[in-house]
């Protein structure tokens, strides 16, 4: 079992979110051996107690187990209120995992009134695994915990093409979350091909043939069922005109090749494809490493009318502002960063750094250059090794 970074109370009732094979229940199994599981991803066990929600009080009786798993709760809402009973008329602890929020937030779902703590899996983490893992491997394949079983790029090729359309037939069709998947199927595709870029419904609207508000509809269903998130545009006063419109990114470099149909293409060193992806590698990993340890932080780009970019800005409580700029380059050197070093000069009270695969640490001007995983260690004050 590989050790993850997430940790989880003992001694209280809690919610585990992310999205679909990133982990969850096979985690919360090794952490709780003890824990008697309800699985609802079982049709017998679904149909079970959605008819008799009240099975559960029952079940709860008969278990000598301190802790009782029930995986996917989003399948059976109304299991929560029996919940919330048993939390404050037993012992039981609950660890309630889900892959989608959408059923939950939009049908009136009892969270618990704080009653369980929330946390979030993501798929691995590169500091949860292996140091001399390649990087190649990593942007190309992404990081379900799945995917390394597999030897072959053909198994998992097949693999990340299954998890696309499993997502597309039990997550979105099976729930009703859309009417028609011939147009969301068109969306995913391209959005993912769009990952990481500003995001302009009115194009994508033109090019799926739907309106501006089902776009937007359709990223708020991605958002639900924790595939992928927005990235806001900085927010503070500055003098250069700035892009008002958010990005956003998939929670996964392979899945995202995946539903934007470009497996079958090798991510080459020094190319504009690897040079994104890595990109998105390490925007991930600060979300995953923030929510992980429990950082508040916030997290923006910038990019002014002229078309320079900060790729992440890191809003710190109690410490500066910081900017991030992401480089797959071996060897970064002053040109490479020019843009970068002009547009963080305007803010100079914030600490600015590049994230890179340089395996020695530089200073060029007042820019930090670090290799990436000591960055993100330093970032998010992180002392293993």
């Amino acid at each position: 079992m590989r050790q993850r970074l997430i940790t989880f109370a003992r001694d209280y009732s809690f919610f585990v979110f992310g999205p679909r094979a990133c982990g969850k229940t096979t985690w919360i199994k090794y952490c709780f051996p003890e824990a008697f599981l309800i699985n609802l991803l079982d049709p017998i066990e679904e149909e079970k107690f959605a008819s008799r929600p009240n099975e559960l009080v029952a079940v709860c009786k008969a278990s000598k187990a301190s802790h009782i798993l029930i995986d996917e709760i989003q399948k059976v809402p109304k299991l929560l209120d029996i919940v919330h009973h048993l939390i404050e008329t037993t012992d039981k602890l609950f660890i309630l995992t889900g892959s989608s929020a959408r059923k939950l937030k939009y049908g009136g779902a009892n969270l618990l009134a704080g009653r369980a703590f929330v946390y979030h899996l993501h798929p691995f983490s590169a500091l949860e695994l292996p140091s001399d893992q390649a990087l190649q491997d990593l942007l190309q394949w992404g990081m379900l915990p799945k995917i390394n079983s597999f030897k072959s790029e053909q198994s998992k090729s097949e693999y990340l093409q299954a998890y696309a359309h499993t997502y597309l037939k039990e997550e979105i069709w099976a729930e009703q979350f859309v009417k028609d998947l011939a147009p969301f199927r068109k969306f995913l595709e391209v959005a993912a091909q769009g990952n990481g870029k500003i995001v302009n419904f009115s194009n994508i609207a033109k090019d799926v043939g739907v309106t501006d508000e089902t776009i937007k509809r359709y990223y708020s269903i991605l958002e639900d069922t924790m595939i992928g998130f927005f990235l806001e545009p900085f927010k503070s006063s500055f003098r250069k005109r700035l892009s008002q419109k958010p990005k956003f990114y998939f929670f996964d470099t392979g899945v995202t090749r995946a539903l934007s149909k470009t497996l079958s293409v090798n991510l080459v060193e020094s190319t504009y494809a690897f040079g994104n992806t890595f990109e998105h590698h390490i925007i991930l990993e600060c979300f995953k490493l923030a929510s992980y340890y429990k950082r508040e932080f916030g997290f923006s780009y910038i990019q002014t009318q002229a078309g320079q970019e900060i790729d992440l800005v890191i809003e710190r409580p109690g410490q500066s502002l910081l900017l991030i700029e992401v480089k797959s380059s071996i060897q970064v050197n002053p040109e490479s960063l020019k843009s970068f070093i002009e547009l963080s000069a305007d803010i100079p009270e914030a600490e600015a750094i590049c994230l890179s695969r340089d395996i020695y640490p530089k200073q060029i001007e007042h820019v930090r250059v670090l290799p990436w995983q000591d960055g993100l260690k330093e970032i998010f004050e992180l002392n293993f090794h």
